[in-house]
């Protein structure tokens, strides 16, 4: 069964009459296709209405929602022959960070991005997306070895932040974070990255500072939490709404400001609700890209990637 969101209410409404009125049907003694369409026909117009005018905090439930596609979907649909190559030959292997080398669309490329996981026990193995020193390092890994090979590097990211724990900080967080940065950065390599549902903090752009820089229409991208945001400003979480508001998280405003190059469409009421459409419309949105960054030369795409983040910001 799907799980609704909080403002999803009338529409889960709609939604629970129609199952009722289709196991009434089954059974054969009553025709009632016709209610069932039209009830049906009702529900997708509320849910096309109610998606035309998100606000910024429902937009952050949505990138947030369990059932949205993660890394490990997108990979295993675009992805043929992935390899994944594990730890970053120092410390351990973060589950939170995944990378591999495969083919995109029939072109070789090395993968990496944060896995959130889908249920409890793979939400704890991954550590619910938040990398570690060791996931970033070993980030940093990969993107070496696919600059010493020549591969195009296609980052997704999708994390609340990198882990804020203890021992974390006693390996190296912020360390680990500016040379993952770095790295991407001195690339010689074509870099796309792609915002899946949640691009929080130096976490996200670790992995994020790429040539071209997708975002799904309905992920957000922002320096803190709209809850962190509001606990500094306010002294309390419930005035998330506000904060996110305020931050501008969204596609469509990082779009405006020049954060992100392009916003990639999602099916009507979010990836969640078709993710192998989402995933073929992200796929077609890098496949895009790469054509036009593959060939370049090194020093060309790494001019064109640091000047496209110190322009952020200018007036």
């Amino acid at each position: 069964m799907a799980t609704f969101l909080d403002f999803e209410k009338p529409i889960a409404e709609l939604q629970a009459r129609i199952d009722e009125l289709r196991d009434t049907a089954a059974d054969g003694a009553v025709d009632i296709a016709a209610e069932i369409g039209r009830l049906q026909t009702k529900s997708d117009r509320l849910l096309r209405e109610t998606y035309a005018r998100l606000t910024p905090w429902q937009k952050t439930q949505v990138a947030r929602h369990p059932e949205r596609p993660h890394f490990k979907h997108y990979v295993a649909a675009l992805v043929e022959d992935f390899m994944e190559l594990g730890g970053d030959r120092a410390f351990a292997d973060d589950s939170a960070i995944l990378g591999g080398i495969g083919r995109l669309r029939g072109r070789r490329v090395m993968v990496i991005g944060h896995e959130k996981g889908d249920d409890t026990a793979s939400r704890l193995r991954h550590n619910f997306g938040m990398g570690k020193p060791e996931g970033y390092r070993k980030a940093i890994r990969l993107m070496q070895i696919a600059d010493r090979f020549g591969l195009p590097v296609v980052t997704l990211v999708d994390t609340s932040g990198a882990f804020p724990g203890i021992q974390a900080e006693e390996r190296g967080q912020a360390e680990a974070i500016a040379r993952s940065t770095e790295a991407a950065l001195n690339l010689g390599v074509p870099m796309v990255s792609a915002i899946l549902g949640e691009g929080g903090s130096g976490g996200a752009i670790a992995l994020a500072a790429g040539n071209r820089v997708l975002m799904m229409e309905h992920a957000v991208y922002s320096v803190i939490s709209p809850e962190g945001c509001a606990s500094i400003l306010w002294r309390t979480a419930d005035k998330a709404p506000e904060a996110a508001e305020a931050m501008r998280v969204t596609a469509q405003d990082l779009k405006a400001l020049g954060v992100i190059d392009t916003i990639v469409t999602e099916p009507l009421g979010a990836a969640h609700r078709d993710p192998a459409a989402a995933i073929a419309a992200l796929g077609d949105a890098i496949e895009g890209v790469l054509t036009t960054l593959v060939g370049q030369d090194a020093a060309s795409l790494r001019a064109a990637r640091r000047q496209k983040f110190l322009a952020m910001g200018r007036l």
